[in-house]
Parts: C-alpha cells; structure tokens; sequence
C-alpha cells in the first residue's frame, strides 16, 4: 500500500436495518472523517462518500454511498477505510500521522538500535509504540510521549527513546 493513502476509519457493522453502518473514526476529531472526500477500501476496489448520521455506542452512524441494505452493511464490517494524504490537514511539528512512525528506527539515548516501530495502538489512554527487532524476543511497548520518545526525526527515519525506568 501506498504510503500516500491513510487509513481514517474502519466500519464495524450494520446499524439498523436500513442500510446504515456503524463507523469507528480514527480522526482526532471523529466526525472530521465525513470532511475528506470519499473514503476508499485498502485495495482502492471501491470507494465510499460518507454521511454522518448519528453518534452510536462506539462510533458514528453513517450512510455509505451504494450500501442500501443491512447485508451490504453486514458484509463491509472490518473494512478499513483510507484516504489520500493530500486531502488530510497538515499536522503541526509536534504531531505526526501513526503511518508516519511506522517503519521508523527506533534508538535509545546512547544511539543503540532498539529495534524499529511496527504498530501503534491506541486503546483509549494514549498512543503506545510497538517496537520490534534487534534481536528482541518480545516487542518493547512504549509510551508516545514526550518523556519516553523526546524526538522524532521522520528526515533521518529514526526517533530517540529515554527508556522508562524497567524497560529494556
């Protein structure tokens, strides 16, 4: 995939009977999702304008462009939804898009390779780095916060880590 495209959502189901999904925004602010343009699948098949209709217990209610039945809406549950970079905001200097981190070398103070950033998850309290290699049995879980990561440099492909007291 494209490193140009960003994933801004997924569909987690139909909601109701009449066509409507239940849409999980991973937008800084969720409803921002509806103001992109059409949103695409990964594989760019199909492509979706998107009408918010309602908030809903974990997520948005919305209206898909060509999905007129709750088995349309059944079907599309876990497609994730992207959009082109140049259409999202450009993001302040302290900020970055998680698609951004991934890939990115990860060094600790001393410059020794911890090993690079596979994911980033986000579970509620805040992003969380998965770091992975260099010879690591388990992936290092880290805090994306300014103490544990003080720089992100995406030029040089790498960020520096002030590993927490304990983990290693």
């Amino acid at each position: 995939m494209s490193q140009e495209r960003i994933c801004v959502g997924a569909i987690t189901g139909a909601f109701g009977v009449a066509g409507e999904v239940r849409l999980k925004s991973f937008c800084a602010e969720p409803t921002a999702i509806a103001d992109y343009g059409p949103l695409s699948t990964k594989d760019g098949a199909r492509s979706f304008t998107v009408k918010l209709t309602r908030p809903v217990s974990g997520g948005l209610g919305a209206r898909l462009s060509g999905v007129k039945t709750k088995e349309e809406a059944d079907a599309l549950r876990g497609t994730e939804l992207y959009v082109d970079r140049a259409r999202l905001p450009k993001l302040p200097d302290d900020e970055f898009y998680h698609s951004d981190l991934i890939g990115l070398e990860a060094v600790d103070t001393g410059g020794v390779v911890l090993g690079r950033v596979v994911a980033v998850h986000n579970h509620g309290a805040g992003d969380i780095l998965e770091i992975a290699g260099a010879g690591r049995k388990a992936a290092l879980m880290l805090p994306f916060t300014l103490a544990a990561v003080p720089t992100v440099d995406l030029g040089a492909g790498r960020i520096v880590v002030d590993l927490p007291e304990g983990l290693d």
